[in-house]
């Protein structure tokens, strides 16, 4: 199974950023933990982060063949990049968008998320875990669909 993470802007400066609400690991730490977590089983991930919304859109549009399932944390974008939302629809991929806080427990304007329709699913407020609950649960429908 090959695997996509995509992260969106401002995410590559995590551990810096509003500790209290993202936590104190970087980037880079969450992916060796995802790395960490997955490396008995015979998944392939790759990781990519952009703070353009046209090069994530790319990436999208490059990962159609390519891989069998996406987990992406749009971030800022969520809320608002109907190009990103076209871009998840176009591939035909599973996606499963994934948030490292509970948008829900957050501000007005954080609670809804256009990309989001473009999900299988949305797993939020499990800090770096929920990438790792995403990536479980791409595995299980990809198993099962």
């Amino acid at each position: 199974m090959d695997i996509l993470v995509i992260n969106g802007p401002n995410l590559n400066m995590l551990g810096y950023r509003e500790v209290g609400i993202y936590g104190d690991l970087s980037l880079e730490q969450i992916n060796d933990k995802i790395l960490n977590h997955f490396g008995d089983k015979d998944i392939k991930i790759d990781f990519y982060q952009s703070n353009q919304e046209g090069d994530i859109v790319t990436k999208l549009q490059s990962s159609i063949n390519n891989y069998n399932g996406i987990v992406i944390n749009p971030a800022a974008y969520s809320h608002y990049s109907i190009a990103i939302l076209d871009a998840i629809r176009t591939t035909n991929i599973p996606v499963v968008e994934v948030h490292i806080s509970n948008i829900y427990k957050r501000e007005e304007y954080r609670r809804k998320s256009i990309t989001a329709e473009g999900a299988i699913g949305v797993i939020s407020g499990f800090g770096y875990y929920s990438y790792i609950l995403a990536i479980e649960s791409l595995g299980n429908y990809l198993l099962n669909n």
